[in-house]
């Protein structure tokens, strides 16, 4: 056995097939833990090296276990990938990605040096044997070898296994590359990046290579690598490597670990679960205090990696003053997590908002609060604890409409990364400003009267987790008693009980269908919900509300349940749940304010293609309205009639219905697609406006219609004179991507002022050209004469208009 630490010249240079084994597992990688990550850190290190020429920094990859077969394929050399097939494929997939473009572009020489890292010489293959030095025997077989033998340019829509993970991988790949390199080979900058990109994938690159030899035991090495022994966390290798860079700077270690280190703890070394993972709360803590110094949302297979690539190249500081800091921010966090689980301790905003979050079992906004702590900044408290109502108002505000939270995280992200700079005076209220703008259903803040007239009809109970609906029964006392001085409700675990019983039919008959079903939908609504500090025993729970209201009476601490006490509650019923339910709602709406003013709308419902998406989307983008007549689909079922709420659900039959597709289940007896069963008086079936929504033609779900260009037009017209901006700031207020942006000015006649557009570090973006092609003025003269200074050849950062800016322009007109 022989191990080596190489790059990828150095594995694939020569002649040779790879060979994945029949029993090794499909592909697997995806975009969001793998892809992505992978070509970041790539790109990083080939910006790294723009920057600094001389830079010798590599990128490590992971581990690779290959044993020579004694049986040769042809006249190659030929070896089994034991361990590592997964990223020897991909980075495969990214070398032939990164080939097709540059191949495209013209540049042979460096598609070339590619090409013979993932493809043999023909004069070393005979008896008509695959080219690919990386060969698949298992069920990917025919899908790797289709998108790596396809001839650029890729029509990867067309290829008969499209859909495969390989095929996404190198389209992926395909677009990364070709928005990093810019859209006009002929650019003088264009082929610097592009050598660049080569020089990091075949030099700047490291993989551990475990060579067997044919008679090794191949298994037994596997399973030592995989399943023996407990395998490393990002805390693991990010403290080997603290302690190897605190060496080389002289630090006495020792004292170091024992003084400086904080993770040395059974708090830190506990499980928590993330998602899908479940991650040592080390390692989840830094990952978020990476995004919260970077602005980025790092994903938790890449903390390491980004760990390390911070320390080395971005964070101008030595281990021993940022381990300083790390500490510091370590052990507040470690305090707010030990506030939170204490459940008589008055909290403070940061701890209240740490608890809030482990009720609701989300992570998201831990970045921030780090943010907001991090000594460095020195964030008077009072503005910190704005910045976290903000925050929290429009995370808890879309938990409430339960809505999806995928893209919430790079929110997040950019939020940080924009206002990492901010004066600290105005970081509150340019952090509302930008959670006000936001206006794709995925990220928006809602706003008032949206939430009251989904929380006024929503199943309560059986919509929300126990500990969430806990959490917001809690809110709820807590503001209330908040007028009188009291302190906060103890967080005990209260029980959560039915006023209303589930089970009413006995002691609380009505008379009539429609009012049972009247009744039996008012169960599980807010205002039927209280908190206790001693459970209802059975019997008393399901008995007449005389004998129940005494058992309240007897048993209230809390001042939710004072609304039962008054004289005009002598029954319990349908309006009085109503009632309740608004109080209580407007209470969550007072403990989670929005700005004034703040509607909330969805104001660019095809920004973006949303997979989730509920009526009350399509009412709040104007699709639908309330009252609009539904039909169900020809048939038997032909007669039937609905009628759409303005919060979204469905009026049949004296019930109501939180989706189509539970309405189209009560008329058919059976499970059903609701948005084909349901159609308009028109025709057209409920699917076909929640394709428009997604910014989609009805019935043909690849179509998008042509962006509206107006708004951007507007700001370019509004850009004063010695003043610039970004392509992401103006993408921010447009309502679009930055790549899609800068590609329409260099085309776009109406697309004045475009010199004052420039690339997020000041600097001309390399693909830039006048929507005129005579015109060849210098976009930097321009500015330079309208007095926009370029120290370091960046424009001045000080005459940069942000998102904020750009959007308080155009409303200015």
């Amino acid at each position: 056995m022989e191990t080596n630490v190489r790059t990828p010249l150095d594995v694939l240079n020569l002649p040779q097939h790879l060979v994945i084994p029949l029993f090794q597992r499909p592909y697997v990688w995806d975009e969001a833990e793998q892809w992505l990550p992978l070509w970041q850190d790539v790109r990083r290190m080939a910006e790294l090296r723009l920057n600094d020429p001389y830079s010798s920094a590599t990128h490590f990859l992971g581990a690779v276990v290959v044993q020579a077969q004694d049986n040769q394929t042809g006249d190659l050399p030929a070896r089994n990938v034991i361990d590592g097939q997964q990223r020897l494929t991909t980075l495969q997939l990214l070398m032939d990605a990164a080939g097709s473009v540059l191949e495209e572009a013209g540049l042979d020489a460096l598609s070339g040096q590619l090409e013979v890292l993932t493809h043999n010489l023909e004069l070393y293959v005979t008896g008509g044997a695959s080219r690919l030095k990386l060969r698949h025997t298992n069920r990917d077989h025919a899908a790797f070898d289709e998108v790596m033998n396809a001839d650029p340019p890729v029509d990867h829509d067309a290829l008969n296994h499209s859909g495969s993970l390989l095929a996404g991988a190198h389209k992926f790949f395909v677009t990364a590359v070709s928005e990093w390199l810019g859209a006009d080979p002929e650019h003088p900058e264009y082929a610097d990046r592009a050598s660049t990109l080569v020089m990091v994938l075949t030099r700047g690159l490291q993989l551990v290579v475990i060579d067997l030899r044919a008679q090794e035991n191949s298994q037994e090495i596997f399973e030592t690598l995989n399943a023996r022994g407990t395998p490393l966390t990002a805390a693991d290798l990010v403290k080997n490597f603290v302690f190897q860079r605190l060496e080389s700077e002289g630090v006495d270690t020792r004292r170091a670990y024992a003084e400086d280190w904080p993770f040395e703890t059974k708090f830190w070394e506990a499980e928590i679960g993330v998602g899908r993972y479940n991650v040592s709360r080390s390692s989840l803590f830094l990952n978020q205090w990476l995004g919260s110094r970077l602005g980025e949302e790092v994903s938790p297979k890449s903390t390491f990696t980004r760990f390390k690539h911070y320390v080395d190249h971005e964070s101008r500081q030595k281990m021993s003053e940022l381990l300083i800091v790390l500490k510091q921010q370590a052990d507040l966090y470690e305090q707010w997590t030990v506030a939170a689980a204490d459940p008589d301790r008055a909290l403070s905003p940061t701890e209240l908002a740490v608890y809030r979050m482990q009720a609701t079992g989300i992570e998201l906004l831990k970045p921030v609060l780090i943010w907001l702590h991090d000594p460095e900044r020195s964030i008077p408290r009072h503005l910190a604890n704005e910045v976290i109502a903000a925050v929290e108002s429009w995370v808890i505000r879309r938990l409430l409409l339960r809505l999806p939270s995928a893209d919430l995280g790079r929110i997040v992200a950019d939020l940080i990364d924009t206002h990492r700079t901010a004066p600290v005076g105005e970081l509150p209220e340019r952090v509302r400003t930008y959670l006000t703008r936001l206006s794709s259903a995925s990220t928006y803040w809602p706003g008032d009267r949206e939430i009251s007239a989904a929380l006024s009809t929503e199943n309560a109970y059986r919509r929300f987790s126990r500990s969430r609906l806990r959490m917001l029964l809690e809110a709820v006392e807590d503001r209330m008693r908040a007028a009188y001085n009291y302190p906060p409700v103890p967080r005990r675990g209260y029980p959560i009980e039915h006023v209303l019983p589930q089970k009413w039919e006995t002691h609380w008959p009505v008379d009539g269908l429609e009012a049972q079903l009247d009744r039996g939908a008012h169960v599980h609504r807010l205002g039927n919900l209280t908190l206790l500090t001693e459970s209802l025993n059975s019997a008393v729970s399901n008995g007449a509300w005389p004998v129940k209201r005494d058992k309240l009476a007897r048993h209230d601490v809390f001042l939710m349940n004072r609304y039962f006490r008054d004289t005009a509650t002598t029954d319990w019923d349908e309006d009085h749940i109503d009632s309740r339910s608004q109080i209580m709602i407007d209470a969550l709406l007072a403990t989670w304010p929005v700005p004034e003013g703040h509607i909330g709308e969805v104001s660019n419902p095809v920004a973006g293609d949303q997979s989730w998406v509920e009526l009350r989307h399509l009412v709040a983008a104007g699709l639908l309205t309330a009252g609009t007549r539904l039909v169900s689909r020809p048939g038997q079922w032909a007669s039937i009639e609905a009628v759409v709420r303005e919060d979204g659900g469905i009026d049949l039959d004296g019930q109501v219905f939180a989706t189509p597709s539970a309405a189209g289940k009560y008329v058919k007896g059976a499970v059903t697609n609701g948005w084909a069963f349901w159609r308009l008086q028109d025709g057209r079936k409920l699917a076909d406006v929640r394709a428009v929504y997604r910014g989609k033609q009805p019935g043909k779900e690849g179509y998008k219609p042509p962006f509206d260009w107006s708004r951007l037009h507007a700001v370019l017209e509004a850009l004063p004179e010695g003043r610039w901006t970004t392509y992401g700031d103006l993408a921010d207020v447009v309502g679009t991507a930055p790549q899609p942006l800068g590609n329409h000015i260099t085309k776009c006649a109406q697309c004045v002022n475009a010199h004052r557009v420039l690339t997020s570090d000041g600097r001309v973006a390399e693909a830039f050209t006048w929507s005129d092609p005579n015109d060849h003025r210098n976009p930097a003269d321009m500015l330079s004469e309208e007095g926009v200074g370029f120290p370091d050849d960046r424009a001045d950062a000080a005459k940069r208009l942000s998102s904020d800016d750009l959007a308080a322009l155009v409303h200015a007109q």
